[in-house]
């Protein structure tokens, strides 16, 4: 695996955060594991861990909002990626989220520099996440905003808010 450990740390993808919502429950994550996957017609694939609250929730969910966040929004970042939906409300409890509601009920993050919201197609088995496809139904975003994105170089003092066995 040595190997693949050298292939993998070479990689510096944007990072994003997905929420979702369903039966009364909102909830989002920190994801680095999010991709283009196919161009007609077009199709993004969100990888969620099942560990996390946010998989739960978007398990039942009809539609993921995916939003790229700016270099400097690494509060937004620590706030998605180092707390867990299972102890606390992150759109509630932390009052600096804005937000609203698109598209299907999604929850969309109003200060992210761009974001869609995607029905979800079908959901694919990979290792200890999920793939969620989605296809693009609504998208929008801060479009005067040309500054650098949010990537894994970026995030990585950040500590997982849920277990990761």
């Amino acid at each position: 695996m040595a190997g693949m450990d050298e292939f993998v740390g070479r990689l510096d993808p944007d990072m994003c955060v997905v929420t979702a919502a369903a039966g009364g429950e909102r909830a989002g994550c920190l994801v680095g594991f999010a991709s283009q996957c196919s161009i007609r017609p077009v199709r993004f694939v969100v990888w969620l861990s099942e560990v996390n609250h946010t998989f739960r929730v978007a398990r039942t969910a009809e539609v993921l909002a995916v939003h790229l966040l700016a270099r400097e929004q690494h509060a937004l970042a620590e706030l998605f990626g180092g707390h867990t939906g299972d102890r606390e409300d992150k759109f509630r409890d932390a009052g600096e989220v804005r937000w609203r509601e698109g598209y299907g009920g999604a929850v969309i993050l109003q200060d992210a520099p761009a974001w869609f919201v995607g029905r979800i197609i079908t959901r694919v088995g990979g290792g200890d996440h999920i793939g969620f496809v989605l296809d693009p139904v609504e998208w929008g975003g801060r479009g005067a905003y040309d500054g650098p994105l949010l990537r894994l170089g970026d995030a990585g003092g950040i500590s997982p808010g849920h277990p990761v066995d």
